[in-house]
């Protein structure tokens, strides 16, 4: 499902769910000679996120196909009719494990599978399950940086850590140096911010949290194009703080129940009526005019 909604338009839409994609806040705008207008980037890119494959858990009442769900996403984004500039997993790569030499396999499994991908540019950041219990000594090993900052075609990424601290939070250290990552750009740059767990306070009683998170959000504050996408809670849901919009993105493995719907946490059982209900992907599409669109892909 793709839809294209002004900001007035996502306030209002941003509290009923559905599927959702906000248009505005990236700073682009018309296209120039040096790619460039008012100091902003002009040029389209494309990318995907994927979230929670959990590679490694095992229920078959939750999914049956949990050792094919992975590849299924795989072929799915490999048969994208235009492929996308990168791939980034929102985290939970695999399913935690006390074994820390089940954990590494479960690790360099999923790398195996993922390299099937056409698209050889993939970022990752962990999740919980990944990085949680040995504060992301394996994710490390297989997969680099636990938080980083890049730039694509005049856009500012940066991967938040939210996980590794047991505390679920960011910490002092990881907020300091955001700090200083943003402080060099100017109050129009386009941002781009990945997490797994939201940085706002969604729902704490499930870990839907980020227990510093609000110090993140204060110091993009400042920034009139930025944007966060995360994982963690396994379905989509989008929300505002202020002007920045949060977009989680479905699982790969199960869905879960919306915020504070039923008393307990638990995954939603298997639908064989509607198998691969709730799982997918998202692709999102920034070009001109300061617009980008997301839409929803789903498993089948």
């Amino acid at each position: 499902m793709a839809h294209l909604i002004d900001r007035r338009r996502f306030l209002h839409l941003a509290g009923i769910g559905g599927g959702v994609a906000f248009v505005s806040g990236l700073g682009f705008d018309v296209f120039a000679a040096d790619g460039l207008k008012d100091g902003l980037p002009v040029e389209d890119f494309y990318f995907v996120q994927l979230s929670d494959t959990h590679w490694g858990f095992k229920g078959t009442d939750k999914n049956p196909d949990a050792a094919g769900t992975l590849q299924k996403a795989v072929a799915a984004v490999n048969a994208l009719d235009k492929q996308p500039d990168f791939v980034v997993f929102t985290g939970d790569l695999t399913h935690t494990t006390d074994d820390a030499q089940e954990r590494r396999r479960r690790m360099s499994e999923f790398k195996d599978i993922i390299s099937e991908l056409k698209v050889k540019h993939i970022r990752f950041i962990p999740g919980e399950h990944d990085a949680s219990l040995d504060k992301g000594e394996a994710y490390q090993a297989f997969f680099g940086d636990l938080h980083y900052s890049f730039n694509h075609k005049g856009i500012h990424f940066i991967a938040l850590d939210n996980v590794s601290d047991p505390a679920a939070q960011l910490g002092p250290t990881q907020l300091a140096w955001l700090q200083a990552d943003l402080q060099a750009l100017p109050a129009n740059a386009p941002i781009v911010v990945f997490t797994h767990r939201p940085l706002f306070d969604l729902y704490a009683k499930w870990d839907w949290t980020t227990r510093d998170g609000q110090q993140a959000i204060d110091l993009l504050m400042r920034f009139q194009n930025a944007v966060v996408f995360y994982g963690h809670i396994h379905q989509e849901h989008h929300h505002l703080t202020g002007h920045i919009p949060h977009h989680a993105a479905k699982s790969l493995i199960f869905p879960l129940p919306a915020p504070g719907s039923v008393a307990k946490r638990a995954p939603v059982p298997w639908n064989a009526a509607k198998p691969y209900n709730g799982l997918g992907f998202r692709t999102i599409e920034a070009y001109p005019w300061k617009n980008y669109r997301l839409e929803e892909k789903t498993l089948t």
